[in-house]
Formats: structure tokens, sequence, C-alpha cells
């Protein structure tokens, strides 16, 4: 008998645990805030609603904004142990124009006969398809200058208009340049060489045959080597044909080392085939520096029909992978693309191209990739001179 009435407790104690959950139809605890809220934004549910009562406890969980269109949203909250749950509506919209990012001033020969669309470079942060009108008078038959307006349009109506001055012209046979002064890599070390800092390249089959000891003795530390690239979108990857004997020579003369992929993937599926390529080549070598996606075939971005968003996607999936099968994963750009399309907001260490003496990118980077046009003892072409900040 006293068992049968500790098991009816037991279930009247249990059953008293659920406790009621009063709908919340005014705006006495919780007063909405936002609307309408942008794509992609980084927004949680306490950011939509202010709280009128110091002793609310609010659920604090992260909105998904990666699709347009009308949300209904239900936020849980309690009061003074009452449990309460108030209804929202929100619109994810989309009100970022397209990006132009390339020049404007566009020259093509007599009798041109491409898209004229695709003689600049746009895209946009949520849509892979944007439209491209061209108003203004032109005629590719004869030669002279013509003032176009270009008009892209996204799929959300956002409009960017940029003005395009386009020349008709025969090409010139005569060339003024001059010869690019070279960097030698010992001016570089002596003016960059730090104790948080070590110098060293980053080089591929261009560079040919290496007499890494000679890049040793130079006094450089380190070498990035291109384990693959990818000639055209949607083709297979290609091993690199000196990465075996780079890898092999590079780590016999005492030198740090660190890979990179040359990607031009255009599908989280796609580059995870190249990130298991990556990891299958490597075969549990050990690195010293990390393997990095490189990224930067900005020339044919109108055909790629992709998203800043998808690609930033890309991107991510290739490093986490990486980083999900013991290797470090870092992110190759210029200053440019860091600063205008890449988000990087898994903050993935990154390696910024940047041409000049003394860069102005403002954001964390671990290398710093300087020149293009190095010379160094043991590779008879031009190399890539870098910077790594310990």
């Amino acid at each position: 008998m006293k068992k049968n009435f500790i098991i009816l407790l037991l279930l009247f104690s249990l059953s008293g645990c659920k406790s009621k959950v009063y709908l919340d139809k005014t705006n006495d605890y919780l007063e909405p805030l936002l609307e309408n809220i942008e794509v992609y934004t980084d927004i949680y549910l306490k950011d939509l609603v202010k709280v009128k009562n110091n002793s609310i406890i609010i659920e604090d969980k992260k909105i998904d904004t990666s699709e347009l269109g009308q949300k209904d949203l239900v936020i849980n909250y309690q009061v003074n142990k009452k449990r309460y749950q108030k209804n929202l509506k929100i619109n994810i919209v989309d009100t970022t124009p397209p990006l132009v990012f390339s020049g404007t001033n566009k020259t093509v020969e007599p009798n041109y006969n491409k898209d004229l669309c695709n003689l600049i470079t746009y895209g946009d942060n949520y849509t892979g398809d944007v439209k491209c009108f061209i108003e203004g008078f032109y005629d590719l038959t004869k030669e002279g200058t013509y003032k176009l307006i270009y008009t892209l349009l996204d799929s959300s109506q956002n409009t960017k208009k940029v003005n395009v001055t386009l020349n008709v012209k025969k090409p010139s046979s005569s060339s003024n340049s001059k010869p690019q002064e070279k960097n030698m890599f010992k001016d570089i070390y002596d003016a960059y060489k730090k104790d948080n800092t070590e110098i060293g390249i980053d080089v591929s089959k261009w560079q040919g045959e290496i007499d890494f000891q000679k890049v040793k003795d130079a006094k450089a530390s380190f070498v990035m080597i291109r384990l693959a690239h990818q000639g055209k979108s949607k083709q297979e990857l290609k091993l690199d044909e000196y990465f075996l004997s780079n890898l092999k020579k590079a780590k016999e003369a005492g030198l740090k080392v660190g890979i990179y992929l040359y990607s031009i993937a255009t599908s989280e599926e796609e580059v995870i085939n190249q990130a298991k390529f990556v990891i299958d080549s490597l075969k549990n070598e050990k690195l010293d520096l990390p393997i990095v996606f490189d990224w930067e075939s900005w020339a044919n971005w109108n055909s790629y029909k992709i998203s800043f968003y998808k690609l930033n996607n890309i991107a991510n999936t290739f490093m986490n992978y990486i980083n999900n099968h013991g290797y470090d994963a870092m992110l190759y750009s210029s200053k440019f693309y860091l600063e205008t399309i890449w988000t990087n907001k898994l903050n993935f260490p990154i390696w910024l191209a940047h041409y000049t003496k003394q860069t102005s990118y403002k954001g964390k980077y671990m290398l710093w990739q300087l020149c293009n046009n190095g010379k160094i003892d043991g590779i008879n072409t031009d190399v890539d001179i870098d910077i790594l900040y310990k």
C-alpha cells in the first residue's frame, strides 16, 4: 500500500512539472523592433524585440536569414517563473544592389562580336543571375569612343547603373612599356625581417626546377607549394607536375612548408571533391604551414552564375574539410576582394596578396604576398615573395 502511494505521488508531481505557457498578445513584456531583415544578416531572436522588464529570461536563438520572404517566428521567454510565447512575423529582404568590380574604360577592336555586357565584371550578394542592359549609341564597325550606361538588375529588382566608356579601335603595334624592376629577395629580407616575421616564397610549375638548398642559403625560411590547379571551370583537378619533387626537396633543405590549391569550384559538392583530392594527395604528409584555398578567377566571374554568398560557402566548405582532417586551413586573396567579396565569417587565417611596400589592408592576415617579380638564388624565373607573421 505504501509503495502504491509513493508511485501515485510521483506521478502527480511529474504531471505538475508541465507549467502552462501563456500566449503574449500584447507588448507588455516584449515590444517588436524589426520587421524587415536584410538577407544573410547574423541576427538572433532577442535582437527582434525590446525587453521591457529586467526580470525577463528570453530565448537566445539564431535566425536563418538565407532565404527571402516572410518568416513566422515564436519567441519563448519567462517572467517570474511563468512561461510565455510571442508570435512574430518578419520579412527577409534583399536591398543590396549588384557590385561592379572591374574598370569601366574598355577597348575592343572593330567588328567585336562578343557580349558587350561581359566587358565589365559584376555580381550580386544573393543571386547568380544578374541581368544587364546597355543604353547609348555605339557602332562596332567604326573606330570611335562611345559613352554607354550599363544597368544591372538583380532578382530583387535592385539596380546598379554604371557609366562605361567604350573605345573601338585597332590595336597599336608599338610598345612603350619599360622593363619592370625586379624585387631582390635580399633587399626584401633586409627590409622586412623582424623578430616576429619570416621571409619566404611560393612556387608552382612555373618556377621549373628549383635548387631549394640555394633558396635556404639565401635566408628563405619557408615555401608555399602549389599542390594542384583547375585549368577551367568544371574540369578535374590536375596535380602540379612539380609538386611531389618540390615538397620532397624543400623539406630536405630544411624549409618550412605549406601548400595551396588553385580552384575554380562553383559548388560545394565540387569543392568537397577537391578537398578530398588534396588530402589524398598529401598521404598524411606533415606540414608546417596551412593548406590554402586560392580562388581568383574573377575575369570569368560573369559566366559562373553564382552569388558572393555561395562563393563564401564554397571556400568555407573546403577549409572546414581541411580542418576536420587534421590540417590548418587558410584563405588567399588580394586586398580588393578581401575588402569587397570575402566575408570570412569563420575567421580563417588570411594570406593577403598586395603588391606594395606597405599594405593599407586593415584586416588581420598571417601571410603577405608583397610581390610577384622577386628574384632569389636557386630559381631562374620570377617568384612571389611572402612575409609570414608569427
